[in-house]
């Protein structure tokens, strides 16, 4: 009677786990997402950031590397603003 729903909620929990782990992220929990939330665990996965290829840069206090977009570093506290280009570097892959 509900194999229905189990079969819909397997295959956006597959289509959500194959495209979060592309990401970078865990395949088991956006499983577990997409089999919970259905379409809006679909649509959270294409919207989630990648932070792969985000760009970095060293805290000038503790040295500690950081994504870009991080305003204040989470190990000495130290306020950080935004970068000379040549300070920042693509992360390896």
């Amino acid at each position: 009677m509900g194999y229905e729903y189990v079969f819909i909620a397997l295959m956006f929990g597959l289509a959500t786990g194959i495209i979060g782990r592309a990401k970078g992220g865990s395949f088991f929990i956006w499983l577990l997402v997409g089999m919970v939330l259905l379409l809006f665990g679909l649509i959270a996965v294409i919207l989630y950031r990648n932070e792969v290829t985000e760009p970095e840069r060293r805290c000038p206090t503790c040295g500690k590397i950081l994504k870009l977009y991080v305003q204040v570093c989470p190990r000495c506290g130290t306020d950080l603003y935004l970068p000379d280009p040549e300070e920042t570097r693509m992360p390896p892959r």
